[in-house]
């Protein structure tokens, strides 16, 4: 199975992922923060990456122009509880903006196991016949 590298600040959303993964057969690494999660990411082999937008310190984009730099093909799952609303006064669309900067898909928080999961194998499978390409998650969240 894949080994997993999770960028959050956020210790619930970290747990949630971390035992659906691993109950899933993955290997798993939490870092609680952009500058953490970089250098687990320089100093170990990672399969996807999930990455939260919104952190202290180096924040989710930062972080992937980073990881994009070290290792240009690995599939980036960006991650955020922000809400998406349509009005003119909201802010922008993180989600859509972090796939057009480099992520390969997107989950708006809170998520269903199912669809996290479906997306790991979505993620992990295109990853090994060729570059990855941007993945719809048909979540609302691009």
């Amino acid at each position: 199975m894949a080994n997993i590298l999770i960028v959050d600040d956020d210790p619930a959303v970290q747990l949630t992922i971390r035992l659906l993964l691993e109950r899933a057969g993955h290997r798993v690494t939490v870092a609680g923060d952009g500058s953490k999660g970089l250098a687990l990411f320089e100093s170990n082999r990672f399969d996807l990456l999930f990455l939260d937008i919104f952190m202290p310190g180096m924040d989710g984009l930062e972080t992937m122009r980073h990881v994009r730099a070290l290792q240009p093909a690995i599939p980036i799952v960006v991650i955020s509880g922000r809400s998406i609303t349509p009005d003119d006064f909201a802010e922008p669309d993180f989600l859509k903006m972090a796939t057009k900067l480099g992520a390969v898909a997107s989950l708006q928080k809170p998520f269903r196991a199912d669809a996290l999961l479906a997306m790991v194998d979505r993620c992990l499978t295109s990853a090994q016949s060729s570059p990855p390409p941007h993945i719809d998650t048909g979540t609302g969240g691009r």
